[in-house]
């Protein structure tokens, strides 16, 4: 409700409540029409939310949050003082200067339990919150503050103190793994330190395989150590997927285990040999 106090009017007009004439009188105006002050007061004004009685004309009005209070009756729910002429908090349904407030709702640290005062930083870490010089790595207790850290179970730890005590290093150079880690065996690799055992090509995202603990890759473990084919002289590898058939000591892919003269696949099939050749039964039925 707005109102405004005059001392007379210009033209003849009546209280809005009780119809007496208002000229040369003190009024209020209010947002529908003019009162008199004694039905302004007794009907209209205001009614403290502390005291209960009506805010009169001539007293201060204060009003938060829909409700309003004497000037004198605007204290603190808590310690009592005047809330006139300072910043206040409201919480539910009562008002309270900032430093009960503080002490009674605020969020706290959950390392000094101390609350956070107006303009210092406040960090928070799985739920719980941190004055920025309470929030300390775990192993050495040095403050974390805003620099980088790592978790490390429910702790957190500087990066020094993690990369010192708790970081996976590589097999090949001892260094901390950072970024680009793969595992062989077991250890744990900079991908760039696992290499072939022969050419040195790296082998993080290629398909490789090892011979006497050593990682080699494809081509290099086909031509160092696979068995070739009898008929096409290449490695036989399981890389691709390719099967291979074996026969008194020598070894075929499957799609070169064929007779030497029609070269029909022999796979899954009765053959004949002559000498080093592989004959199928129609031709090792025919005459030479």
């Amino acid at each position: 409700m707005s109102e405004a106090v005059h001392a007379s009017l210009p033209h003849q007009v009546a209280c809005s409540l009780c119809g007496r004439q208002l000229a040369g009188c003190r009024y209020v105006v209010t947002e529908d029409a003019a009162a008199c002050t004694d039905c302004f007061e007794s009907r209209l004004a205001n009614e403290c939310a502390k005291c209960g009685a009506r805010i009169g004309c001539e007293m201060t009005d204060l009003g938060h949050g829909g409700r309003h209070w004497h000037e004198a009756c605007f204290r603190c729910s808590a310690c009592g003082c005047s809330l006139a002429s300072q910043p206040f908090l409201a919480k539910e349904g009562d008002v309270y200067c900032t430093s009960c407030h503080d002490e009674r709702f605020a969020a706290r640290c959950c390392r000094c339990y101390q609350v956070f005062k107006a303009g210092s930083r406040k960090l928070e870490w799985r739920s719980q919150q941190y004055h920025e010089q309470c929030f300390l790595c775990s192993e050495c207790g040095c403050g974390i503050g805003c620099d980088s850290f790592i978790p490390h179970g429910d702790n957190a730890c500087c990066v020094p103190c993690y990369e010192g005590r708790f970081a996976q290093r590589c097999r090949e150079c001892r260094q901390v793994i950072r970024k680009g880690g793969v595992t062989y065996k077991g250890q744990a690799y900079h991908s760039d330190c696992l290499v072939c055992g022969h050419c040195a090509k790296p082998l993080a995202g290629l398909k490789f395989t090892s011979q006497q603990e050593r990682p080699y890759c494809a081509d290099c473990f086909g031509q160092l150590f696979a068995r070739k084919c009898c008929r096409c002289c290449q490695p036989i590898t399981g890389f691709t997927g390719a099967k291979f058939v074996s026969f008194e000591d020598r070894d075929w892919h499957s799609d070169c285990f064929t007779c030497s003269r029609c070269s029909d696949s022999l796979v899954g099939r009765g053959f004949l040999t002559e000498g080093d050749a592989l004959l199928c039964t129609g031709c090792a039925s025919l005459p030479k």
